[in-house]
């Protein structure tokens, strides 16, 4: 009996802000839905994994991507082949996924010849986004279907009170994947009814991504908002110069909270990331505020920490 090929892809969650708001590059299949960047590892003529992603990327998108970091290994069967860029794949073929981590400072429009575009990352996940208020669909659609179909079930109810900070339970915002794989398993997405094949309910809670793409986008989101408590990759979204105000825009954002600005600068100087350039923002129409830059010398040369402040939660 003949083993299935093997085949490795790659994908990448690659990320931007504009003002303040983050962004995550996708592009169209032709079955209608968004994925991310997607490409074949080819072992001959690829000498590594890193190489290879980048090429991919730059080949259907037009866009070169800098920080970058291996966020996951995504295996499961009935992977669906990507028609546009894994061609000839013998039938029933095991399709391994890498998922990377890229992080840009622009927002570059893709070229007219790609069929790639940003897209805000809350679009996906709306019940992530606390930094005005907490999401009316956390209450109002994904707490109720929760319950109904942990009803009974102590272990289930438990697990959806801490991933969704229902009853009273605390937020925490680096659960990304957790909460969407609840939803997966509760058949609230869209993903799950196809997958299983089971009838479209109609419920729609987020927009929907091809193969298992928004899963790993959750595995995504869930790195990039960890590490930017301990690490200071917040300044790989960052043009050289930019104000605090900014600055603190771009961690709420990727955090999906509001934090405190007196907390946040306190934060900012006793971790001496930043410098004051000496020169100030213009054309804003308010009021002139102090151009900073990262202290990148200074933050390789030591354990640099990442942005934390106590938040000024909306909930």
């Amino acid at each position: 009996m003949n083993s299935p090929r093997l085949l490795i892809g790659l994908s990448a969650v690659m990320v931007a802000l504009k003002e303040g708001e983050p962004l995550v590059l996708v592009s169209r299949r032709p079955s209608g839905e968004d994925s991310l960047p997607f490409g074949p590892f080819d072992p001959v003529n690829h000498r590594t994994f890193d190489l290879s992603l980048r090429g991919w990327v730059r080949e259907q998108t037009g866009f070169e991507i800098g920080y970058v970091e291996q966020l996951y290994t995504f295996g499961d069967k009935d992977r669906d082949v990507p028609e546009a860029t894994l061609t000839d794949t013998p039938t029933g073929a095991r399709v391994i996924s890498i998922g990377y981590l890229a992080l840009t400072p622009e927002a570059r429009p893709a070229g007219a010849s790609f069929d790639a575009r940003w897209q805000d990352w809350y679009h996906y996940f709306p019940w992530e986004d606390h930094r005005t208020r907490r999401p009316p669909i956390l209450d109002a659609e994904i707490a109720p279907r929760l319950k109904t179909w942990a009803a009974g079930n102590e272990r289930r109810l438990e697990r959806a009170r801490l991933a969704f900070g229902l009853d009273g339970a605390r937020w925490i915002e680096e659960r990304v994947l957790e909460r969407y794989e609840l939803l997966y398993e509760a058949g609230l997405v869209a993903e799950c009814t196809r997958d299983a094949e089971l009838p479209d309910t109609g419920v729609r809670l987020g927009a929907s991504m091809a193969s298992d793409h928004r899963r790993i986008l959750a595995t995504g989101l869930t790195r990039l908002r960890g590490k930017i408590k301990y690490r200071p990759v917040v300044f790989e979204l960052m043009p050289d110069r930019f104000t605090l105000s900014a600055l603190q825009r771009s961690a709420e954002g990727i955090l999906g909270l509001q934090l405190h600005t007196q907390n946040f600068r306190r934060a900012l100087e006793k971790a001496q990331l930043v410098a004051g350039t000496g020169q100030m923002e213009t054309g804003t129409g308010g009021r002139p505020a102090e151009l900073f830059s990262f202290r990148r010398d200074h933050a390789s040369s030591i354990s640099a920490p990442g942005l934390t402040a106590p938040r000024r939660s909306p909930d």
